[in-house]
């Protein structure tokens, strides 16, 4: 029915268009074939009067009118001459055909013959009037009248008519089959373009044959990412963000989807050590991003099992529940030989990965075997992802620069997978990221993911423009949204933060004048002294021996702060078995003590290296007693030590200096920003620091709280998760369309 409407509305336009062709035609055509034929009429007359005029001369000159009347009798015998009729000069008619009208005159026919179309009425029919010289040695002696019969012009008329509507006839009929079959070709191909849009089908790529639909598609598209981009402004208004608001999120959008996290890090480790079993958070920002939402979506979290009792606490599949005491998620650990672990964590991840990532001045290093191991251990995780997922279609939280061929791997097994890959650390140019012999591969495999997150859109803009310059994909730039090997990747940024803590938390805190007491005690510092407080892991790329110059140098620009200032730097040891981080250890120690030794009086040290492993607690006593906490990062995805000790500053009290190379320089706007590089730059930044009033210290520590409190590692995880549920959303609804048209042409073609 819908295809007889269709062709109805192609067919009588069609129809009244070729009527009023024909209505406009046939009187065109008439005058056309009048002027034609009143041409060649003319013409005939003019060889006529040529002919004769020789004749007409002589018999002019003798004045014999018998003979002009035989010569004229003789040539109306042409069927088509009807009459002749000779005038003079004076217009006066010397001889005339038997024929020739009494009332036309020499005068008359002059005048009808400069017509366009000299045509005289008569009863009988209408008649062509020529006037023609008659020309004697070249003098104009006589004019010729000849009239032709035009009754078979009308003949002829009626016949190029009757040819005319037969051929407009057989045209429309030609026409109008034409018309229905291609309005029946465009009428399904409409209705399966409009099902591929419906299955996504072109929303991301044109649709394949349907060109015409390419406009639709493109409108459409443009509507759903408003849509989308509303969305994800309405998730960033909403200024309360925590655990039961994302578990609503999670059972309301993701219907209660399994989620699994992989990391190389555990969030717990078990040691054994001389009071027996102990479980302790490893110091990563990583873990403390990521652990606050297990334990709000519960889950299973796969790492590696690298605690020397590790092995003692799992059940039969190596998996043991945590946080001990609560017991929230599963943690199912992977194991690694020394062989392993050597190839792909401290030689590709963190030889080859991390420095390449790090604009920190140190050479990345990439061996075969390193590589061989890092796809190995790859698919090993890619095993434990498929063997943990209860589902076809699970969510997984893909974490970090180990595993950059995971998502292809998952996605190969799992095809309906949803697979989120949050990518930690910065993303260098392209140019840098050339440097990688494998950089085809790891990109591949990265855009095996749902989306790739990022802290910063700096960092998306640099693996949009990676992808761009290495592999053949289709960049949707204003969108993010990458193409390859017909799958879409949504690239975005998610800057990640720390659970804000909630009441009860606070309440449990020792006082802020009780932890200063307690760590000036501990470290043996005089009351008044200010304290500037640095926390990291030991790590070339933290800025830790920038920072140590920038103490070194306020305490040389301002000499008064000698004996009153002093900076504990927590460096928790790091990748001690490369040769890189021992070296970098070493040298933090040899400029600690030659620091200490030029500025040092008695019990008095400008800085005091702790490189020991400290808990959450310790950190957050030691947060609270602190006067100014430094982070000066030389290349850093977000680092969330400063928002660590913002969270912990309940006092309002208490400076930020923060590097410009930090992602969080993008959010803490009141922090004191400052290039590392620059010792003169943070050496003023910590004079100005310690000497700040405490009303400027109110001001600025509870603008920053505020941001840290509503931009929270839930809105982090609830923003990535949403994007997550739209697109999981989208497959699911594909699937049953395209469940729905398989079953809707089967039953066509039956």
């Amino acid at each position: 029915m819908n295809t007889l409407r269709l062709q109805i509305r192609f067919l009588v336009p069609l129809v009244l268009t070729l009527a009023v062709a024909a209505y406009l035609a046939l009187p065109l055509l008439d005058s056309l074939t009048l002027r034609w034929f009143s041409r060649d009429l003319n013409l005939r007359g003019s060889l006529i009067t040529n002919t004769l005029s020789d004749s007409l001369g002589e018999a002019l000159q003798d004045g014999r009118d018998p003979r002009l009347q035989a010569l004229f009798t003789r040539a109306v015998r042409d069927e088509r001459l009807f009459a002749l009729g000779l005038c003079n000069l004076q217009d006066q008619l010397l001889q005339r055909s038997p024929a020739f009208p009494a009332d036309l005159d020499c005068a008359k026919a002059r005048n009808l013959s400069v017509q366009d179309v000299p045509k005289l009425g008569l009863p009988g029919g209408p008649l062509h009037v020529g006037v023609h010289q008659v020309q004697v040695e070249g003098a104009h002696v006589a004019d010729l009248v000849l009239l032709h019969d035009l009754s078979f012009v009308e003949r002829r008329s009626q016949d190029t008519q009757k040819y005319l509507i037969a051929f407009i006839t057989v045209l429309g009929v030609i026409i109008a089959f034409i018309t229905m079959v291609v309005a029946q070709l465009s009428w399904r191909g409409w209705v399966t373009g409009a099902r591929a849009l419906l299955r996504g089908e072109g929303l991301l790529t044109p649709v394949l044959g349907r060109s015409e639909l390419a406009p639709l598609a493109a409108d459409f598209r443009e509507r759903l990412r408003d849509l989308e981009d509303a969305y994800r402004r309405s998730l960033d208004r909403d200024d309360h963000w925590d655990a039961e608001r994302l578990r609503a999120l999670l059972r309301a959008q993701l219907r209660g989807d399994e989620l699994i996290v992989v990391s190389n890090r555990e969030p717990y480790i078990h040691d054994r050590g001389p009071d027996g079993i102990s479980c302790k958070r490893p110091a990563s920002g990583l873990v403390t991003a990521v652990e606050p939402v297990m334990r709000a979506c519960s889950g299973t979290w796969i790492a590696h099992g690298s605690g020397s009792a590790d092995r003692q606490v799992v059940d039969k599949q190596d998996r043991v529940k945590v946080p001990p005491g609560s017991q929230d998620y599963t943690l199912r650990r992977i194991w690694l030989t020394a062989e392993e672990e050597q190839g792909y964590y401290f030689g590709f991840a963190n030889e080859g990965l991390w420095p390449l990532c790090h604009v920190a001045h140190v050479r990345p290093v990439f061996r075969e075997s390193d590589w061989q191991a890092y796809k190995l251990i790859n698919e090993r995780f890619a095993d434990a992802v498929v063997a943990e997922a209860r589902s076809e279609d699970p969510v997984v939280l893909v974490q970090d620069y180990h595993f950059a061929l995971l998502p292809a791997l998952i996605r190969k097994r799992l095809p309906r997978a949803t697979i989120l890959t949050f990518w930690h650390i910065p993303w260098p140019n392209p140019e840098s990221f050339g440097i990688c012999p494998w950089r085809a591969e790891l990109l591949e495999g990265l855009l095996g993911s749902t989306i790739v997150g990022f802290h910063t859109r700096y960092h998306c803009k640099n693996f949009l423009e990676t992808v761009d310059r290495y592999l053949e994909a289709r960049i949707e730039h204003e969108h993010s949204i990458v193409t390859a090997n017909k799958q879409s990747t949504l690239v975005q940024s998610y800057p990640i933060s720390i659970a804000w803590p909630d009441e009860a938390e606070r309440a449990a805190w020792p006082l802020v004048p009780d932890c200063r007491t307690e760590v000036f005690a501990r470290l043996g510092l005089p009351p008044e002294l200010k304290l500037a407080v640095g926390v990291d892991r030991f790590d070339y790329t933290k800025g830790i021996l920038e920072r140590i110059h920038a103490v070194e140098r306020l305490l040389e620009k301002h000499p008064e702060w000698i004996g009153r200032f002093s900076l504990v730097q927590v460096a928790a040891p790091s990748r001690s078995e490369l040769e890189e981080y021992k070296a970098f250890q070493q040298r933090i120690h040899q400029v600690t003590e030659r620091v200490n030794a030029r500025f040092g009086r008695g019990d008095y040290r400008p800085v005091h290296l702790l490189a020991e492993h400290h808990d959450q607690a310790a950190l957050n006593r030691l947060y609270r007693a602190a006067d100014v906490c430094v982070v000066t990062s030389l290349h850093d995805g977000m680092n969330l030590v400063c928002k660590e000790f913002v969270a912990a500053r309940d006092d309002e009290q208490g400076v930020l200096v923060l590097s410009r190379f930090a992602g969080a320089a993008a959010e803490l706007n009141e922090a004191l920003i400052v290039n590392p590089y620059h010792v003169e730059e943070s050496a003023d930044a910590l004079h100005r620091a310690i000497s700040m009033p405490l009303a400027e210290q109110r001001e600025r520590m509870a603008n920053m709280r505020m941001t840290v409190r509503d931009d929270n590692v839930f809105r982090w995880a609830g923003r990535m998760l949403a994007d997550a549920a739209r697109w999981r959303l989208r497959e699911r609804i594909d699937a049953r369309v395209l469940s729905h048209t398989s079953e809707d042409d089967a039953l066509t073609e039956k």
